[in-house]
């Protein structure tokens, strides 16, 4: 049948759908089986009988669809929804024409279009019928999966179903068809949240690192050996490389010649050259990532083992030997590549050698360099921190102690780095500044609640290829120079650092602005998959100490709400208070429950 045979009553395909013609012209009005009526152009439907037909006469006759196939398929020819008919129920109607059609588009035996039937073999048949039962066996599977999520069960089989929720929890993909189809919000906090409910995640899981994109690995890229060059042999001094118990990546160590003193720090770019596989790694990184349950280093662990300090007998440093004046002033630089013996200390080791020869100089001359920071401006913050670890499934969190020790150090990194500002402004040499701008000014005392308002008005430090005055640390020019095993920037200086000192191209101003850029791009993630991953290990804590009780300060007010510091824990909630209760005052805080997903506590202030 062709186009021009359509007439009122005809029996037409309309987007796949019968309809039925009940107006003729330049366009056919058609009747859909729902009752309502379309105008289209005729080239838009195909004429399966010329009527006439009414949706009330279109019920499927009985008919033998297998021995109409077979027939057909013996003939090994195209067929037509016309022919298909005949053979399979024994006339043409508009009943049987529609069911011709009904057995093409249902695809098992045939297919096509109404002028143009292929008639399947019985391999595709067979083939047609397998995918049909998989359909439907995936279908039954679906729904039963379905069922046990609404009552948040699963079983070893859903896996395969549960695998994209976490990827929606990892903020892997933006859609799940499991939480679509349970009517649950499309967010990776709702994909955590139903994947804690099934039990098929527990309180273990820590989403954050990858859900910023943090490597799941460390590095693996080649490093050479270290190269065979003139170096200073400092064995001869004691040098203590002071740290927190149990660190794994010592790179800085001070020691004390007569009045000049030492800061031994990891020779990174011996082995790690800019544009290496490894410094290129490394700039991908930004940084050491440091969770509580792992650390995820910037370069390999081949590095810390080959450079460490105190991890071999003799180790390889980049040494900044200096004299501080009596007016905390930094003189005589000397930089050096240099061997040195190292003793690995505790800060709680170290302590008890601050006042005895050797660090009893280098105290006193770290404690002339901090007042003259102080002196120009320095902002001191003293505020409550804590080493945080996961330990066979317990949470375990440390308050670390002020101890001298640890300012001693301190001090030492911030005078390796104001010196490598004055040395690389006298050369010119490119290097990666740090600045921070002036806080707000603001009156506070040196109360927790003081400090916490100090806090509020601090800048961001920044780093640039131009130098700047860092207010925080009181110094008109600063250089971060002391971690290049777990900064990347820190890398760059040392890299720009060795080349100067031994007549080699360093990098221009340009290229050490791309490297500043590029690690400004990946650091802020690190940072905060570092935040992240202590909130959601905090909670841990809470579940595993339930319900936990304990002290927090008032340290802001803001009508009835108010944040309270735990000293202990280093956390500041957020509560409200039913009474004026004044800042600095001891509040006792209960905590009942908490949402991992959101990383909310639910923490109540006793009155």
């Amino acid at each position: 049948m062709t186009q021009s045979q359509i007439g009122r009553d005809s029996l037409v395909l309309f987007k796949g759908k019968p309809a039925i013609v009940a107006r003729t012209g330049q366009k056919l009005e058609l009747l859909l089986q729902d009752g309502q009526t379309v105008s289209v152009r005729p080239k838009d439907v195909a004429l399966l009988h010329r009527g006439p037909a009414s949706f009330s006469a279109l019920k499927a006759p009985a008919g033998d669809i297998e021995a109409a196939w077979e027939l057909l398929q013996s003939i090994d020819s195209p067929t037509t929804v016309d022919e298909l008919a005949e053979l399979a129920y024994g006339e043409l109607t508009p009943a049987t024409a529609l069911a011709a059609w009904e057995l093409v588009a249902d695809g098992l035996y045939f297919s096509g279009v109404p002028d143009d039937v292929t008639v399947h073999s019985a391999q595709q048949v067979a083939r047609n019928e397998a995918a049909r039962a998989a359909r439907a066996a995936e279908a039954l599977a679906w729904a039963q999966f379905m069922e046990r999520a609404r009552n948040k069960q699963t079983n070893p089989h859903d896996e395969r179903y549960l695998t994209e929720v976490e990827e929606m929890a990892y903020g892997q993909r933006t859609r799940s068809r499991v939480l679509d189809d349970l009517g649950i919000a499309q967010t990776p906090e709702a994909a955590h949240a139903f994947l804690l409910d099934v039990n098929y995640w527990d309180e273990m899981v820590n989403p954050h690192p990858r859900r910023l994109n943090m490597p799941s690995g460390d590095p693996v890229v080649p490093l050479p050996s270290l190269p065979p060059e003139q170096r200073l042999d400092l064995t001869h001094l004691a040098a203590f490389a002071i740290d927190d118990a149990g660190n794994q990546d010592p790179d800085d160590a001070l020691s004390v010649d007569g009045d000049r003193i030492w800061v031994h720090i990891a020779d990174v770019a011996a082995l790690v050259p800019p544009d290496s596989p490894a410094d290129r790694e490394a700039r991908d990184r930004g940084a050491t990532l440091y969770l509580p349950e792992m650390t995820l280093p910037m370069l390999p662990r081949a590095a810390t083992e080959q450079l460490g300090l105190g991890l071999q007998a003799v180790s390889p440093a980049l040494s900044f030997g200096l004299r501080v004046g009596e007016d905390g002033s930094l003189n005589d630089l000397e930089i050096v590549p240099s061997w040195v013996s190292v003793t690995r200390l505790s800060y709680e080791e170290a302590e008890g050698l601050l006042d005895e020869e050797p660090l009893a100089s280098f105290y006193r001359a770290a404690n002339r360099f901090s007042e003259r920071r102080r002196r120009d401006g320095s902002v001191n913050l003293d505020l409550p921190e804590t080493k945080m670890r996961v330990v066979d499934g317990r949470v375990e969190i440390t308050p670390l102690a002020s101890l001298r020790s640890r300012d001693t150090v301190a001090e030492a990194m911030m005078m390796v780095g104001a010196a490598v500002a004055q040395f690389a402004l006298a050369r010119d040499l490119p290097i990666p500044f740090a600045f921070q701008e002036p806080p707000d000014p603001l009156e506070t005392s040196d109360t927790l609640a003081g400090m916490f308002a100090k806090r509020k008005t601090m800048r961001p430090s920044r780093q640039a290829i131009e130098p700047a005055r860092h207010s925080g640390l009181g110094l008109d020019a600063y250089v971060r120079a002391t971690s290049p095993l777990r900064r990347y920037l820190d890398l760059v200086t040392h890299q720009q650092l060795r080349a100067c000192l031994l007549g080699h191209q360093v990098l221009s101003a340009q290229e050490v602005a791309d490297r500043i850029s590029a690690s400004d791009a990946v650091t802020g993630s690190v940072r905060q998959a570092e935040w992240l991953s202590r909130q959601h290990w905090l909670l841990v804590y809470f579940l595993q100490h339930m319900p936990w009780r304990g002290e927090g300060v008032v340290v802001d007010r803001f009508g009835t709400r108010a944040v309270a510091v735990v000293p202990e824990l280093a956390w500041e909630a957020r509560i409200h208070l039913r009474e004026d209760v004044a800042l600095d005052s001891t509040v006792p805080l209960t905590v009942s429950g908490v949402d991992l997903p959101t990383l909310d506590a639910y923490v109540r202030a006793a009155s």
